[in-house]
């Protein structure tokens, strides 16, 4: 069969007569948007983040290429079944190292395939309770072939419960209920302590790696302190505003940094109205009315960054808790630095972190402009950019972690200093690594050097 293309694009969305725009991912099919999974990711489109609705057309787009390639399967079950089973098992023949579908899939991780088999499973069940169309499957159904394919076996799944092969009970017990396609077991490995960036060369990395052409790269040196002094994730910095930093109350040296929710957290105190008074907005409307801009979270091109719900201290910000204290130091006198720089720009936008030299001029930094140049600053140093080294920015959030532990907080205050929404998810910084488990074994081998074995004795060990 003729291999059919389905595209992933942007697009703006106008669902009423009003003026709100939404910018989402749609997929697009020979026939034109595939109308049910739209209609899936504005009904999440409140609580699911751009990058989870990117993951879920990248499912559906790899399972309509596979029906694609499979026109003579009318069981829709085995049809899922067997796709599940290609994500695990890839396309190719190993024998022949042929693939007649020319899917040409290689086998998925055991991860991967899961969360794909999940997303399916999770929109197949929405579209079976949410769209009734699905329930009239007839020669005169409105929708083109792929709405119709994607109804039909969502109301499969409904009506048999084929994909999640719940009993018809009203209250199934644990052993009626579950995946009829399960994915994947993966192997249970604990938890080691994550890769992070060396302690000992960072000072070195903040001096050197972002010195180009004789001159320091400051607002880089400021984002990664923010990761490394401050624990923050990769893409939260980049929802920071210039009044967001200021002198500390508490150390007049340091730097207080209050990190705001992108859309609940408080406008700007120094907003105000055509009469001087203040505004009382969240910073949804702020840019909104300001600046015609949306949220970064709610960007799909480069200038977007993600928000991964952290805990918060106050209505509606994080603070930044500097550890060791010198970080908050060193960020205070590079940020006066930084402040030179961008005074003598023109911004359309509140964002503290923006383009220098490059045009647009005073536009919005981007996370993957500094990833770059975070990379390069490691290389400068003659180390490689690898995940498991922990140089890549994420690296120093694990960094930060792992001093909180060495220097005996507790886990409370480390999932507060973290920003963590549950105390497990610092258990990983708190759990004995590999290196200290063989330390506290030896130990207590020493301590019981009196007990040796008869069958030490006898062979003379």
């Amino acid at each position: 069969m003729k291999a059919m293309t389905f595209v992933s694009v942007n697009a703006k969305i106008v669902t009423d007569t009003t003026g709100a725009v939404m910018e989402l991912p749609v997929l697009l099919t020979p026939e034109g948007v595939l109308g049910p999974l739209l209609d899936y990711c504005l009904a999440r489109s409140h609580n699911r983040s751009l990058s989870w609705m990117k993951k879920v057309v990248l499912a559906v787009t790899l399972f309509l290429r596979y029906v694609n390639a499979n026109p003579e399967e009318p069981n829709s079950y085995r049809l899922f079944q067997n796709f599940a089973q290609r994500l695990y098992s890839g396309t190719f023949d190993l024998t022949t190292g042929l693939d007649p579908s020319n899917l040409c899939w290689q086998p998925y991780s055991i991860n991967n395939a899961g969360e794909i088999i999940h997303r399916l499973s999770e929109l197949f069940g929405w579209l079976g309770e949410m769209r009734p169309e699905a329930e009239n499957i007839n020669p005169r159904y409105a929708g083109d072939a792929f709405d119709r394919k994607m109804d039909e076996i969502a109301y499969l799944y409904r009506r048999e419960k084929a994909f999640l092969g719940h009993g018809w009970a009203a209250n199934p017990g644990p052993y009626q209920t579950g995946y009829r396609t399960r994915p994947k077991m993966m192997p249970r490995v604990a938890k080691s302590e994550p890769p992070a960036f060396p302690d000992n060369r960072f000072e070195e990395f903040l001096l050197r790696g972002f010195k180009v052409a004789g001159k320091h790269d400051y607002r880089g040196m400021l984002i990664t302190l923010l990761l490394h002094g401050g624990g923050l994730r990769v893409s939260e910095p980049f929802h920071l505003y210039l009044q967001d930093v200021f002198p500390s109350p508490e150390n007049n040296k340091s730097a207080t940094v209050l990190v705001h929710h992108p859309h609940q957290g408080y406008a700007p105190s120094d907003w105000t109205d055509q009469t001087n008074k203040g505004r009382t907005s969240n910073r949804a409307q702020y840019l909104a009315k300001k600046y015609a801009l949306a949220p970064r979270t709610e960007i799909l091109g480069s200038q977007g960054a993600g928000w991964k719900n952290p805990r918060l201290d106050n209505k509606f910000y994080m603070t930044i808790y500097w550890f060791q204290p010198w970080f908050g130091e060193w960020f205070k006198d590079l940020w006066l630095r930084y402040l030179e720089q961008v005074a003598c720009l023109d911004r359309n936008h509140p964002f503290a972190f923006v383009n220098l030299y490059r045009e647009p001029r005073g536009s919005m930094y981007t996370i993957d402009k500094f990833t770059k140049a975070h990379g390069a600053a490691v290389e400068r140093l003659g180390l490689t950019v690898r995940k498991q080294a922990g140089t890549t920015p994420h690296g120093h959030r694990h960094a930060y972690g792992r001093r909180l532990k060495n220097g005996g907080l507790d886990t409370l205050l480390i999932q507060r200093c973290m920003h963590h929404a549950s105390e497990e998810s610092q258990i990983v910084y708190t759990q004995a690594t590999m290196r200290e488990t063989l330390i506290a074994l030896r130990d207590a081998s020493g301590r019981m050097q009196g007990t040796r074995s008869s069958l030490q004795y006898e062979i003379g060990l």
